[in-house]
């Protein structure tokens, strides 16, 4: 299954690292969305179908933890994973994340086999399903 992803952070280059190690990864993407901090993700978040949130912490106007607090008021959205990626590491830090309902958190840097076993792990997929995904139609059964 292929997953939409938006991708909310306040750097423009940030936004491009961050796709370019997803695709890089070969986590199994249908379509990127980008917003450059919470409120803007939030309209996109209610107009486009979206299976994962990856997110900064530290934005302008309406920063990740912020954004997703905004999303657990609301029934559907509060079901979409939502993953932090952030220079923030503390305990304090990270524990604060998951009890405001951050599904996991990722360390700036990060490699494209530390998302992509994030990611897979969210979703609810194994690495076997990934590689059937990625070796085209060959291995399907109809």
């Amino acid at each position: 299954m292929a997953y939409n992803i938006l991708i909310v952070d306040d750097s423009t280059p940030m936004r491009a690292v961050i796709k370019k190690i997803v695709k890089a990864s070969g986590f199994n993407v249908g379509q990127f969305f980008e917003a450059i901090n919470g409120l803007e993700a939030m309209e996109v978040l209610n107009n486009e179908w979206i299976d994962l949130v990856l997110t900064d912490y530290n934005m302008p106007d309406m920063n990740g933890l912020e954004l997703v607090e905004e999303m657990n008021k609301d029934d559907h959205l509060k079901s979409i994973p939502a993953i932090m990626i952030t220079t923030e590491g503390s305990r304090t830090r990270v524990e604060e994340f998951m009890a405001k309902g951050v599904m996991d958190y990722i360390k700036k840097p990060f490699t494209p086999e530390q998302i992509k076993q994030k990611l897979t792990h969210i979703m609810g997929e194994t690495e076997d399903e990934e590689q059937r995904y990625d070796n085209g139609d060959e291995e399907l059964d109809f």
